[in-house]
């Protein structure tokens, strides 16, 4: 598809290096009937104990008789004897004339931070945490946390919850050569779009949109490969990025307004435009995220990698949440555009930059780790791995967009958020970053996940 003269091609928003062999070697498997965390296996209960509601009269020849132990005047705790199940005896208590109700000893479990199995490059349990520090560590965005927030107010891992992915495609069916992503449940796809080829299969044949949809739901607790933000979200995959990266503003408009008009609630654009591009140049890119506004509808795009003092489109354009780098150390990355506009940074790896009286910030040191999700080894689309190789503001975008998703799940600010109201309670809760009067260089703080899902606090929706 060429591009017109006076403009450039976006490209994803990387800091692009040649991707390294990864160090799972992934088989396709084939994953369980969700692929995505639960929130909860149902309790557990005492193995021989029943709580036993007694009407007045039958509880008090039953206290005069029994060695049951007492919780209150009519209830008690009944100890059974050796060998009869539950629910043998919970049919031969409530059968009994003068018992109320009869029901196990049900055990609780603390509300603590979900802890996923998925074992990452390791052979062990929850192996995720070595590599994927943007989730949890201290410059993270507190997944287990915001996990534990909506798995609380029963929208598991964001459930329900649709966000479109526009980018290079995403690996989501299998279908001639290509595969879907091994850690990406066929389930959470939702119908998407291929605006380069004009047909209904939006495959990726680059791997970045893949590693982007797999940083906002890659399956979660499933013990394979790593985490995804809001593993129970849907993912619209919608390509409007060629084999290498590039498209128009046209035809990433249409992929807006087609995301806008199927659905989804969150539009995440890892993209950028070259530094000289302005809004008189993409002004149907323009009007449609205007028109992704007006419907309520949040976008979410990535600030850029030139190291910049200003922010790229679309990115820069009104009504778009723009989304800058950190490094693992807490400091801006290198590679990230910065400047007035600034929403927000997340996670998203490399070298820190260079500012003087940042406490966070080590230029000197030995760069911090890229982001790690499952996605393509090479340009293959058949192979999957846990390649190195990513940082970016790319990479930052979708842990804003997935957070976004949680929050609408969550129903902290009510049932249909609007965008303004998305966008204030993510500021409202982040974590400030660098020395003080820095909103330039980190806009208003790292993203904070489990802050922006806790009940309460700033613009939450009154209960």
């Amino acid at each position: 598809m060429p591009t017109s003269a006076h403009r450039s091609s976006p490209r994803p928003g990387t800091r692009a290096r040649a991707l390294a062999a990864g160090s799972l070697a992934c088989i396709l498997l084939a994953l369980a009937a969700t692929g995505s965390a639960r929130a909860a296996e149902p309790g557990g209960y005492a193995a021989n104990v029943i709580v036993v509601r007694y009407g007045a009269a039958t509880a008090a020849a039953h206290s005069a008789r029994s060695s049951s132990a007492r919780q209150s005047e009519h209830t008690s705790l009944v100890h059974l004897p050796s060998g009869e199940g539950i629910a043998t005896a919970l049919r031969r208590l409530r059968a009994r004339p003068g018992v109320r109700w009869a029901v196990p000893d049900y055990r609780a479990h603390a509300a603590g931070a979900l802890i996923p199995n998925d074992p990452g490059t390791a052979a062990t349990a929850a192996g995720w945490q070595a590599l994927q520090w943007n989730f949890s560590g201290p410059f993270s965005v507190n997944a287990p946390e915001a996990w534990a927030n909506v798995a609380a107010d029963g929208a598991p891992g964001g459930k329900g919850v649709t966000v479109a992915v526009l980018d290079t495609g995403v690996a989501y069916a299998n279908r001639g050569p290509f595969r879907r992503s091994p850690d990406l449940s066929r389930f959470e796809f939702v119908g998407g779009y291929d605006f380069v080829r004009h047909n209904r299969f939006p495959n990726d044949r680059n791997g970045h949109g893949t590693f982007v949809a797999s940083a906002i739901a890659e399956a979660t607790n499933n013990g394979y490969g790593l985490a995804g933000l809001a593993f129970a979200a849907h993912i619209m995959p919608v390509r409007v990025l060629d084999t290498q990266g590039e498209g128009e503003a046209s035809t990433i408009a249409e992929g807006v307004l087609f995301a806008v008009k199927h659905g989804a609630q969150v539009i995440n654009l890892s993209l950028e435009f070259s530094p000289g591009v302005t809004a008189s140049d993409i002004p149907e890119l323009i009007e449609a995220i205007r028109y992704a506004h007006r419907h309520r509808v949040l976008v979410v795009a990535a600030a850029g990698n030139e190291g910049h003092t200003a922010i790229a489109y679309p990115a820069r354009a009104p009504d778009v949440i723009s989304v800058g780098a950190t490094t693992e150390h807490g400091c801006l990355a290198s590679y990230s555009n910065d400047g007035s506009g600034l929403t927000l940074v997340a996670p998203g790896g490399g070298a820190d930059a260079s500012l003087p009286g940042d406490p966070n910030c080590n230029p000197e040191l030995p760069s911090g780790r890229d982001i790690y999700q499952v996605t393509f080894i090479g340009s293959s689309p058949r192979r999957f791995g846990i390649p190195s190789g990513y940082e970016g503001t790319s990479m930052a975008t979708p842990q804003v967009s997935a957070t976004a998703a949680l929050i609408i799940a969550s129903g902290v600010l009510g049932r249909h958020p609007t965008p303004n109201q998305l966008t204030a309670r993510m500021i409202a809760t982040a974590r400030p970053l660098g020395g003080g009067g820095d909103e330039r260089l980190y806009g208003a703080g790292l993203i904070d996940a489990a802050a922006a899902t806790a009940s309460g606090g700033p613009g939450a929706a009154a209960g």
